[in-house]
């Protein structure tokens, strides 16, 4: 539960999002640089990352998320934050 000084909240999302075209690019060794991003850039932002389904088992063309995340920051300032830091960090090390 988070809360501050005059809200308490639990705020849990479950987001999925696919690479462009739903290619199947998520596959050894990005699948594990991309989880490393993923968790780094939401205790970057103070965000609460529960869950990510690559660590269970590898999609190759969706990530399943379950995320906590504050309602004054936003989910869509933390989806829209991991998703462009992990494209533009995942392009620069892997080009192809």
């Amino acid at each position: 539960m988070r809360s501050n000084h005059h809200v308490a909240s639990i705020c849990r999302y479950h987001v999925v999002f696919c690479p462009k075209y739903r290619r199947k690019v998520l596959t050894p060794p990005l699948d594990e640089q991309l989880k490393m991003i993923l968790v780094a850039q939401s205790e970057r932002w103070g965000q609460e990352l529960i869950e990510l389904e690559v660590m269970l088992e590898v999609m190759p063309d969706q990530v399943h998320l379950l995320v906590g995340c504050d309602p004054q920051f936003g989910i869509h300032r933390l989806v829209k934050l991991l998703k462009g830091y992990s494209s533009h960090a995942l392009r620069a090390e892997f080009p192809a």
